[in-house]
């Protein structure tokens, strides 16, 4: 079975034989599956009327567990986003009333955010959508052709996932 980057990869091969485009027959289609994915993402978020930087925090916050609650801190951790754009997305989230702002008992300048129901249902169910849109998109592979390239695909990111800072 032939696919765009097979085209893409013969196209420089032939352009371009002093290069090795190797490279590109992974990471080419690891790019294009990842706009794909971020097309089901983004679908899947929708129906739930979640921006997928929503889906984000609340699910940060699910996965706490009891009683689904973290510090700006720590979902600045989680989310990779700056002080200011995380205060942001606080202030628009209460609003909706998917989380609450609380005083920190341990800290007395400091606040949780704590996930309401409603934000733990939409998060639940927009979590529900997302895994039947990647199970569609994995559907050509077997179980042990998942689990092999899952365990690849970690190979890749897990030094970017560890560099300190």
């Amino acid at each position: 079975m032939e696919d765009e980057v097979d085209r893409l990869v013969a196209a420089w091969r032939r352009e371009r034989p002093d290069l090795d485009v190797e490279p590109l027959e992974v990471l080419s289609r690891v790019s294009r599956l990842a706009r794909h994915l971020d097309r089901a993402r983004r679908l899947a978020f929708a129906e739930h009327q979640l921006e997928p930087w929503e889906f984000d925090v609340l699910t940060a916050l699910r996965r706490a567990g009891t009683p689904y609650q973290l510090s700006p801190g720590q979902l600045l951790t989680q989310t990779l986003v700056t002080s200011g754009t995380m205060t942001n997305r606080i202030d628009r989230l209460a609003k909706k009333g998917l989380v609450e702002r609380l005083p920190d008992p341990s800290d007395r300048r400091g606040v949780l955010v704590r996930l309401t129901d409603e934000g733990r249902d939409r998060a639940d169910q927009a979590l529900a959508g997302l895994l039947d849109q990647e199970r569609a998109i994995l559907v050509e592979l077997t179980s042990a052709q998942r689990y092999e390239l899952a365990n690849l695909l970690r190979q890749l990111t897990a030094p970017f996932d560890n560099i300190p800072g």
